[in-house]
């Protein structure tokens, strides 16, 4: 919304405008006309001043393509309700064949057609959202709008999770961090802290992170002087086989990029040939004298500072680094990936309090350095809050498979199932490449403000926040300002905060209190993700898919069938738990603010691990037929065997629409 004034009623405008989080107000001085005054022309001339630019465009399929598309899944599912009704007349009459082969195939296709009907509801409004982040410079309404007045965006905590130093090498999680620590933000030194959760407690990763930070000085100002693509230093030197193809070969740059080249390769040999004993014993004094006997499941918290941008000299800019194992007690337990996210967001609160928060794994990198800059188009793009309670990037993979046998990519996934899931309250968390509001994060419903009654989580009540988020009063001070919008003054000296840090990082910090329930990811299932990301939606907020072009973020996906499996039986193990728990996300559409379409994408994905029993059966059921002489489908001679043909064929042109 834009209000454009005089300056003589300027603060009349600014005291009456009903200023509340995430609306965008734009408010226009026009100057009354001076006689030396260059604004004054916009006045003499009687024009206003246009709106600025949107940051975000909502694009909504063509109304033909929409319409055949819901008319292609209207047809699958009534030519399954046709083959159903078919098996029933024909078991109630008695001309099926063999009783139980028809009873079975009836069941799966009743399952079938049950998933049709959730899959058509959730294709039917597409949406993608297209974001404008050059717009980001017109918000200050003049042409000579300049990089500095990006200081008005908000402050971003980037969080990566590592949790094995031998399925996650420490090279790899160096590479994230470093395409993190490159990024494109304005006063990106001051705005971006990156803090990673080690939780196998490796003395490797710690060294690898603290010899990155130094890489990262000569790195990052070499990505921002030439305008590097992929800032992931492994990617863009294995792409690159010469320095003409990655920049403008004239002889400075030839130079930096022969000189960052032998760094990065002495970056390696340093990372890959140290090995955790001779560390402990001669390769850093007291800075690793807290890894000396401990076990990695029974340990003290260790915070780190790697890099402290405000002692940083002049063109040193890049963000704080912050390395955290979180305590471990064999008597308590940790909730994997959840408590580890619990603790980095009470860690980051303590210290940075960004207003917003990026979810890495530490095996993907950033493939497109304005990624964040995208973000802010979604979350800042909306006149109202709610419509990005977070923004989650499609995960996109590296040297993947050829024809992706295993299916990681999920490409069907985001480009069709969530692009419909849009347009009712958007896309699901992944788990990765996500910005979260802090405030979504601390189950604050959207659009809050102080006003509401004394019993609610914005109380000013110092007791109810000791109770949703323990007994830190540095964190709750955080959290007060997060929930209210209060400005914090930035954080001098990080270091300071170390030991407060440790305190909430505790093992036993979250007992007593709202994390991983109504507060933080949530625990209880293996899929926190899926999880957390539906409470974030029934509290009321949406969500947005953010597809970029290149890509936001790469990672690496398991390219063997064991690794595969393994991480489809997590995938399974998790959402049996949601199912089958009092978060089921029929509770919440009952009980509280979940819309009931969202509701039933839910439940597709939520239901993936019981469709292989009725597929699996239904596969199996051709083999025993042609064994035992018997049918399940109608003959070519029979009336009804147009319907099964007829499915075939729309079914499979559906899938490649």
């Amino acid at each position: 919304m834009t209000v454009v004034a005089t300056r003589s009623i300027c603060e009349e405008v600014i005291s009456a405008a009903p200023w509340h989080a995430g609306t965008v107000w734009h408010v226009a001085l026009v100057c009354e006309a001076t006689s030396g005054g260059g604004g004054g022309e916009g006045t003499r001339s009687g024009r206003k001043k246009p709106p600025p630019p949107p940051l975000q465009e909502r694009v909504p399929l063509g109304r033909r393509a929409a319409w055949a598309w819901r008319l292609a899944g209207l047809a699958v599912l009534l030519l399954l309700l046709a083959l159903l009704a078919l098996r029933l007349l024909r078991h109630h009459g008695g001309a099926g064949g063999d009783g139980g082969v028809w009873r079975v195939a009836l069941v799966c296709e009743a399952w079938f057609a049950a998933l049709c009907a959730l899959n058509v509801s959730a294709k039917w409004s597409p949406v993608r959202f297209v974001t404008r982040p050059e717009n980001l410079m017109a918000e200050g309404r003049t042409p000579s709008t300049t990089a500095a007045e990006y200081g008005e965006l908000p402050a971003v905590d980037m969080l990566v999770t590592t949790a094995d130093p031998a399925l996650e090498p420490p090279l790899v999680t160096v590479n994230t961090v470093l395409s993190l620590l490159a990024l494109d933000y304005p006063r990106a030194g001051e705005r971006l802290a990156c803090y990673v959760s080690d939780d196998g407690c490796s003395p490797l990763t710690c060294h690898a992170l603290r010899e990155a930070a130094g890489f990262a000085a000569a790195w990052v100002p070499f990505c921002r002087r030439y305008g590097v693509a992929v800032r992931a230093p492994f990617r863009y030197f294995s792409s690159s086989s010469s320095p003409e193809s990655g920049g403008p070969a004239d002889r400075k740059f030839l130079d930096d990029w022969t000189f960052m080249k032998d760094e990065y390769d002495k970056l390696v040999r340093r990372i890959k040939n140290t090995d955790e004993r001779s560390l402990l014993r001669h390769g850093g004094g007291e800075f690793f004298a807290e890894f000396l006997n401990v076990e990695r499941r029974n340990h003290p918290t260790i915070v780190k500072v790697l890099w402290d941008n405000s002692k940083s000299r002049a063109g040193e800019g890049f963000p704080h680094l912050i390395y955290v194992s979180r305590e471990k007690s064999p008597t308590h337990h940790h909730h994997y990936k959840a408590g580890a996210m619990n603790v980095l967001t009470r860690v980051s609160a303590v210290m940075t309090n960004a207003p917003i928060m990026l979810n890495m794994d530490c095996d993907m990198f950033v493939n497109n350095p304005q990624a964040v800059l995208h973000a802010m188009c979604l979350l800042l793009g909306f006149d109202d809050e709610a419509s990005s309670g977070f923004v989650q990037a499609p995960q996109r993979f590296y040297d993947a498979l050829k024809d992706d046998p295993f299916g990681n990519q999920m490409e069907c996934f985001f480009k069709r199932f969530i692009s419909g899931v849009q347009g009712v309250q958007g896309a699901f968390y992944a788990g990765t490449g996500c910005f979260h509001r802090r405030k979504a994060v601390y189950g604050v419903p959207p659009n809050f403000n102080g006003a509401e009654r004394e019993d609610t989580i914005g109380s000013s009540s110092y007791k109810e926040l000791h109770t949703r988020f323990g007994n830190s009063e540095e964190l709750n001070e955080s959290a007060r300002n997060i929930i209210w919008d209060l400005s914090s003054k930035p954080m001098v000296d990080i270091s300071s905060r170390i030991e407060v840090a440790k305190a909430v990082s505790a093992c036993n910090y979250d007992i007593g209190t709202c994390w991983g329930q109504e507060v933080g990811w949530v625990y209880g299932s293996l899929t926190e993700d899926m999880l957390t990301g539906q409470r974030i939606h029934a509290m009321g907020w949406r969500s947005v898919l953010m597809v970029t072009e290149p890509p936001a973020f790469m990672g690496s996906a398991p390219i063997g069938g064991p690794a595969c499996l393994t991480q489809f039986k997590r995938w399974a193990t998790g959402q049996s738990e949601i199912i089958i728990s009092r978060n089921n996300p029929i509770l919440a559409t009952m009980f509280k603010r979940l819309k009931f379409r969202q509701c039933l994408a839910y439940l597709i994905v939520l239901g993936w691990p019981l469709r292989a029993p009725f597929e699996l059966c239904y596969g199996l059921l051709g083999p025993y037929c042609i064994l035992t002489n018997q049918s399940f489908l109608p003959k070519a001679s029979e009336d009804g065997f147009s319907i099964p043909l007829a499915l075939f064929i729309s079914y499979n042109t559906y899938n490649f629409m």
